[in-house]
């Protein structure tokens, strides 16, 4: 574990790439292999499910420091994070632990066969034999909240340089289905005997935020011009008669989307499709809000399938009868994607929509109407392009529509955590309605950290009620927020929600009798 925490340390004190990636060589050079294996699962996301109640955690640290509820709330609402926060309090320890990663993640792992009493017993120990930064860590593993401010590309860099191994082959091999405990690191790095089941998905291919003219992109007949779909990217994997849907985020999605496995259950031969499920109604994809409804649901009402049904748009096939295309070109693949479509019609599949264009001038208007069809934008793919994993700057354009925006004022505010633990970060902005003000969003994102220390300023200044860490604050500062999308929702009080809202500026020139109205919002919505 001390390995581990210099680690974690290494990496959470920079932001230099480069001086994470030999933190983490240096870590790789000095672990045993069990604990390499443990090390990019829970970098990966894949941390054991919580065994303890944080309740007990809670009341167990408590006990042992002596002090009134009230204030460690009060130092939990200044430090933002549980697991930092029973670390701070906790007495120094009496003796030191030694053990490794995988030890302490097989013992944690083993604690739901465990009486409630030697779970006490078990962490009450280890808090006494851990130093903070260990405790820390410790803290969150058990919590099931291990997370790490270290990019998917960055862990992949560093083992490429580590290992030798080429990067493509070391994200197939971080994908899909496996276990720390029925593989070894070699296995791993080498992509031997690791997602060797049908249910294997690749590394996504993703593109850049379009930052060039498009005169400079070359000749236009180059380039496969789609629209950009605000849906769930996902693989859709057909092998040996099984079927499996993986998001882009990693999740095995299969019984989400019935209709989509219904469909492919009936096509024919093995391949990977590429491509945006989306909610689409009578030939028109509906807002996101909508899809949304449809996610992480244990159950499928007939209702709910009837209301919002669901499409696969295939961008691209990155695998047919076992062979790995991703090294032809986008027009290869392509052809090869209509082919196996037209061999096995679908109501529910369809190719994604080549735009026809002559001029990159006639791309403005088609891109600035996007949002009429509920698209973000369009997709510029040069029809040469291999299937890369990750991205590769040159090859695929993302071009986005200007967000919508809206003025709203600042009502809530709590501070945020890590370095930022000490300043109010997380906002809730409010609109007009009627009289009265409704809450719209929240955003944690947009500001400068000398805005972001004159808003703790005035939150200090001007709370008017405490709820735990969230300060209701007087309506005054108007901000200009940004978001992708808009759509109805009865989870919100406002009645509608927002896609990937942040804040685009400070309004100092505008008032709290300058803000937008709930109504005329609502007349956003498609």
């Amino acid at each position: 574990m001390r390995h581990f925490a210099e680690l974690i340390n290494a990496v959470e004190s920079t932001n230099k790439t480069n001086a994470r990636i030999d933190a983490i060589i240096d870590y790789l050079e000095r672990a045993p292999d069990e604990d390499k294996v443990w090390f990019i699962a829970l970098f990966t996301g894949k941390r054991p499910k919580r065994n303890i109640n944080s309740n007990y955690i809670k009341e167990w640290a408590l006990e042992i420091v002596d002090i009134p509820f009230w204030l460690f709330q009060e130092s939990y609402s200044a430090v933002g994070d549980l697991g930092e926060t029973l670390s701070l309090i906790l007495p120094a320890p009496t003796h030191k632990i030694e053990k490794s990663l995988s030890e302490w993640m097989n013992e944690i792992i083993n604690l739901k066969i465990k009486s409630d009493q030697e779970k006490k017993d078990f962490v009450l120990d280890s808090w006494d034999g851990l130093d903070y930064t260990e405790r820390l860590i410790f803290n969150k593993l058990l919590g099931g909240s291990f997370r790490i401010g270290v990019s998917s590309k960055t862990l992949i860099n560093a083992l490429v340089k580590f290992s030798g191994h080429e990067a493509s082959s070391l994200m197939h091999s971080m994908m899909g289905k496996w276990l720390p405990s029925e593989v070894t690191f070699q296995e791993l790095i080498s992509a031997e005997k690791v997602n060797t089941d049908n249910s294997r998905p690749y590394p996504f291919c993703l593109a850049y935020p379009l930052e060039k003219d498009l005169e400079e992109l070359g000749e236009p007949d180059s380039w496969q011009i789609e629209y950009k779909w605000d849906g769930i990217r996902g693989q859709v994997i057909r092998r040996n008669d099984e079927v499996f849907i993986w998001s882009r985020g990693e999740e095995l999605i299969t019984e989400q989307f019935p209709e989509i496995l219904e469909d492919v259950q009936k096509m024919t031969g093995n391949f990977v499709i590429d491509g945006e499920i989306l909610a689409v109604h009578e030939g028109n994809v509906l807002n996101f809000n909508e899809l949304q409804k449809r996610l992480n649901r244990k159950t499928l009402t007939k209702k709910m399938l009837g209301e919002i049904p669901i499409e696969l748009f295939a961008y691209d096939l990155l695998e047919l009868e076992g062979n790995d295309l991703r090294e032809k070109p986008m027009s290869a693949r392509r052809a090869m994607l209509e082919e196996l479509l037209l061999n096995n019609p679908s109501e529910k599949i369809h190719l994604s929509q080549i735009i026809e264009f002559d001029e990159w001038k006639n791309l403005d208007l088609i891109r600035e109407n996007s949002r009429e069809i509920n698209s973000e934008g369009l997709m510029l793919k040069s029809k040469n392009s291999h299937y890369h994993s990750g991205r590769k700057k040159g090859d695929w354009w993302k071009w986005k529509i200007n967000p919508l925006t809206i003025d709203a004022v600042l009502i809530y505010a709590q501070k945020g955590s890590g370095r930022r633990s000490a300043y109010y970060t997380d906002y809730s902005f409010a609109v007009k309605s009627g009289d009265k003000l409704v809450t719209i969003a929240k955003a944690y994102s947009g500001l400068t950290d000398k805005e972001i220390m004159e808003v703790s300023k005035f939150v200090n200044k001007n709370a008017l009620e405490k709820f735990g860490p969230v300060r209701t604050v007087k309506p005054e500062l108007v901000f200009e927020i940004a978001f992708e999308g808009i759509g109805f929702s009865n989870r919100h009080k406002s009645g509608v929600a927002l896609r990937f809202p942040r804040i685009l500026r400070w309004r100092k020139d505008k008032t709290v009798n300058d803000i937008d109205d709930i109504e005329e919002i609502k007349k956003l919505i498609q």
